[in-house]
């Protein structure tokens, strides 16, 4: 009987490994969106291939690659839902996919390619080219038209990874991470005019442990708007130029809103920005925050605004001309900021009277105007300076 039992364990013992090695074994999947009838001339609708395609792939088994060949496909909106039932599904993308060159196909639909509901997707390579061109033209001459479909958007979705994707002349913004966990971007490239409008590059809001690595962005807005709820961001090693700089906010839009904490921004050169590391909330109640932010290593060429927090933001002055914003902001910290300003005043804090700016550390920096002295203005915020200030600290 002992035998028996012992005989079983083994069997049992054996049965398991069989089992994970068949597991581990297990050959990925690979579906061609050629296959499954896309043209790679520019011109024939392809989004009917790639939905199918990434039925197929999210519906096997087997974990799987959606592979676009090189070439030009034109898609219109494509919605790519979970969940799979494997565990992971990579694009890999060596052509270009092409948005609609007449903008009100897409513009009015809010996303182009927008992923939701997913887990464990990998979008390698290739080109996203949103044709947005013709749509700031239309918005900057004050017609009529469309506000645009932001490029690619991941929603309510987790370890993601986008790797050595570029997104050229989106309509409105590039890449949105919106309600999810575990994103890390790298080798991204954003390219469109400096007087395109609302085309961010990346926007962040309401997700946690996000990270942007050796990418380069130039845009119309902002390189990276980081949005409520968010938290535990990371960036590091990014140019940014022309374009808004990297700003958490606007905040504060609405009354009961989450906050921002544990945001890093490391190793980042913004050049001919309108602003740097940026702050801003509207003048008006709310019950955000931010707080934890640590902004080091960062070098300003030319840069109109390069240190700036602002809770007077109040577009058009309309709802909240002289209302004090209710965002408490926090320990920020600014360490081995250095450059030159393109304006006279390179360090702007601008806080709110109500919940004055606090524990504002700067820490080595020093920014330049030309052959002149730069200045530092300071309204309702308390802080220390330690090491080389230039201009002298107003904290």
């Amino acid at each position: 009987m002992v035998m028996n039992y012992n005989f079983m364990l083994v069997l049992l013992a054996f049965l398991v490994v069989v089992l994970q090695y068949s597991v581990v074994a297990q050959p990925s999947a690979t579906f061609n969106v050629q296959s499954f009838g896309a043209k790679p001339d520019g011109r024939t609708d392809s989004t009917k291939a790639f939905l199918s395609a990434w039925g197929a792939a999210c519906g096997s088994m087997r974990p799987s690659t959606i592979y676009v060949p090189p070439g030009r496909y034109l898609l219109r909106d494509a919605r790519f839902t979970g969940q799979c039932k494997n565990k992971g599904v990579t694009f890999r993308i060596d052509g270009t996919l092409v948005a609609p060159a007449d903008y009100w196909v897409i513009g009015n639909i809010g996303n182009w390619l927008h992923f939701e509901y997913v887990s464990n997707v990998n979008i390698q390579g290739g080109i996203l080219d949103g044709q947005g061109t013709a749509l700031w033209d239309c918005k900057r001459a004050g017609k009529r038209c469309p506000s645009g479909a932001t490029t690619l958007r991941f929603s309510n979705s987790n370890n993601i990874m986008i790797r050595g994707v570029s997104s050229v002349n989106s309509q409105m913004f590039h890449i949105v991470i919106n309600g999810c966990n575990n994103v890390k971007m790298s080798g991204v490239n954003v390219q469109a005019s400096g007087n395109s409008p609302n085309t961010d590059g990346i926007h962040v809001q309401m997700s946690s442990s996000v990270t942007i690595l050796n990418s380069k962005i130039s845009t119309g807005d902002d390189c990276v708007s980081i949005g409520a709820g968010t938290s535990n961001l990371w960036i590091e090693n990014v140019l940014c130029g022309p374009g808004h700089g990297i700003s958490i906010g606007s905040l504060g839009k609405d009354l009961h809103e989450p906050g921002v904490q544990n945001v890093t921004v490391k190793t980042v050169t913004f050049t001919g920005t309108q602003n740097g590391a940026r702050i801003k909330s509207w003048g008006r109640p709310s019950s955000g925050f931010v707080r934890n932010v640590l902004y080091q290593h960062i070098t300003m060429v030319d840069v109109h605004n390069p240190i700036v927090i602002d809770q007077n933001y109040c577009p058009g002055h309309k709802n909240c001309p002289g209302q004090d914003s209710g965002v408490k902001i926090s320990d920020i910290s600014y360490e081995d900021i250095h450059g030159s300003s393109a304006t006279k005043v390179a360090v702007q804090f601008d806080c709110s009277k109500n919940y004055p700016c606090s524990r504002i550390k700067l820490d080595n920096v020093k920014l330049t105007y030309g052959d002149q002295p730069s200045t530092a203005s300071c309204d309702n915020a308390g802080g220390t300076a330690s090491g080389v200030i230039v201009p002298a600290s107003c904290l």
